[in-house]
């Protein structure tokens, strides 16, 4: 059997998390099976569905570089086929008109609210032996409901959660078009799926319920029933619902926050999967290990502070041209010139091993390009009189020594030694002047990345602007 699955996210929003995690599972299932991973936008909710969601789905896609072999299909684009099978099923007696008005639903609701039953359609326009149907409002629309088989279970083996029955007493006549002919989600989707060949559904656990009456119109349609596995929901860090202060934010936010999509990938691919103890891996890896069967029906957690771990990982590890390449990008949206030198590859090697994602890789790279200008309370706390003399000295022998670290950081070490000072008395000053920031890394390899020329007008243009230094010798 060729495996084939789909990703069938509705545009109403977009692509966050949860959809992420479900489009990461079923595209690594049919790459793991060398089967076809399918892309079907399901914008049958007119009134709520957007372009610029739509794009926002494939934007998505696209970043986390889950490539899909067929696709997208549009449901707005296949309504002359939904509606032709419900003309068949009206014709084959699986499917009838509906004339109940929604007041008259409304107060059949009402009224068995109150009798402490079930909410449900009663039947009243459901084509039985020897029932005599009311006769039709004259101009009146019907909508078209599914005839749901009376007796019996509805049961499928869940390739996550296990064996489920529902009892088909349990479930009324779905209404698969609405008065005014437009087909009803659950009916399309068991058309795409039927016609698309899919065999199997990987998606979220809160289409459980939609699951029973699917199976039962694919086969009232004569159709194959496709496996399903539904995922567990993922929890924020307390326990509760994911929303947007856990992370339930759209795919592309994480490419604005800085991640790289191969830490975000990782981190999809461990909520709620396992492989052994295994934490990082590449995706190849993650396909050649994926089966449904490592999946938890349990809930899965989001941890913030575990997705940031794996992005560090990544920013240590990423290949240096296209980590150079994404920096760039980064930094031209903020207006920053990236001239020739001092070398980005250079600053992003010093740097990357100390920040959590590309923004912060921004921070302190764009330090090195500006027209820097440190905050004044920073020079108040850092240049006092000593520290003054033994720059002075430091600035003054920059001319003559060799320029790399190892040169420089001997020539630091001999200032603070001919004045009796310790090293963070010449560090932090050098620190603020060149980057304008307390923390960076060696001092002596921070000075080595700038041309010496930089490093001499920085070191002097904000000292002879607070004070006349003596000199020293």
């Amino acid at each position: 059997m060729m495996i084939r699955t789909r990703f069938a996210p509705s545009p109403t929003g977009f692509l966050h998390i949860g959809g992420a995690r479900t489009a990461l599972f079923s595209w690594a299932y049919a790459r793991r099976h060398a089967g076809s991973f399918i892309l079907r936008i399901e914008d049958t909710d007119l009134a709520r569905s957007t372009p610029e969601a739509v794009q926002a789905i494939l934007d998505g896609m696209q970043w986390l570089g889950l490539n899909y072999d067929e696709g997208p299909f549009y449901q707005t684009q296949r309504m002359p086929r939904y509606r032709a099978v419900i003309e068949e099923m009206l014709a084959a007696g699986s499917a009838y008109r509906c004339y109940m008005t929604p007041d008259e639903l409304d107060r059949l609701r009402e009224e068995q609210r109150a009798q402490g039953l079930k909410p449900r359609y009663d039947g009243r326009w459901r084509p039985e032996p020897g029932k005599t149907l009311p006769t039709p409002p004259v101009g009146m629309p019907a909508v078209v409901r599914f005839r749901n088989p009376a007796a019996g279970v509805v049961a499928w083996d869940d390739l996550v959660k296990g064996r489920i029955e529902i009892a088909n007493a349990e479930l009324d006549d779905l209404i698969i078009a609405r008065a005014d002919g437009t087909p009803t989600y659950n009916f399309c989707v068991v058309v795409d799926d039927w016609e698309m060949g899919i065999t199997h559904v990987i998606r979220g656990d809160d289409h459980v319920n939609n699951t029973p009456r699917q199976i039962n119109i694919l086969q009232a349609l004569g159709a194959q029933v496709p496996l399903y596995a539904h995922l567990s929901m993922i929890l924020g860090g307390d326990g509760q619902k994911l929303s947007k202060r856990h992370g339930a934010v759209s795919v592309m936010q994480y490419d604005d926050a800085g991640y790289l999509p191969e830490a975000v990938l990782n981190y999809l691919a461990r909520l709620g999967w396992s492989h052994g103890d295994d934490e990082i891996f590449s995706m190849s890896q993650f396909c050649e290990w994926f089966e449904l069967d490592h999946i938890t029906p349990s809930a899965a957690q989001f941890n913030t502070e575990k997705l940031n771990w794996l992005n560090a990982h990544y920013l240590r590890t990423v290949d240096p041209e296209r980590l150079e390449s994404l920096l760039r990008v980064r930094l031209e949206a903020r207006g920053v010139t990236v001239a020739a030198s001092p070398s980005l590859a250079a600053i992003i090697a010093l740097h990357k091993g100390r920040v959590g994602n590309l923004n912060e890789l921004a921070d302190v790279a764009e330090v090195f390009y500006i027209d820097l200008q440190p905050k004044a309370e920073l020079l108040a706390k850092h240049l006092t009189p000593e520290t003054f003399a033994v720059l002075s000295d430091f600035v003054a022998h920059l001319p003559d020594v060799a320029w790399e670290s190892g040169a420089i950081g001997a020539l630091i070490k001999d200032c603070v030694a001919r004045h009796g000072l310790k090293m963070p008395k010449l560090a932090m000053p050098l620190r603020i002047l060149l980057t304008g920031l307390e923390q960076t890394p060696s001092v002596d390899a921070l000075v080595a990345i700038f041309p010496r020329e930089m490093v001499l007008k920085r070191l002097t243009a904000v000292s002879e602007a607070r004070h006349s230094p003596t000199g020293c010798s």
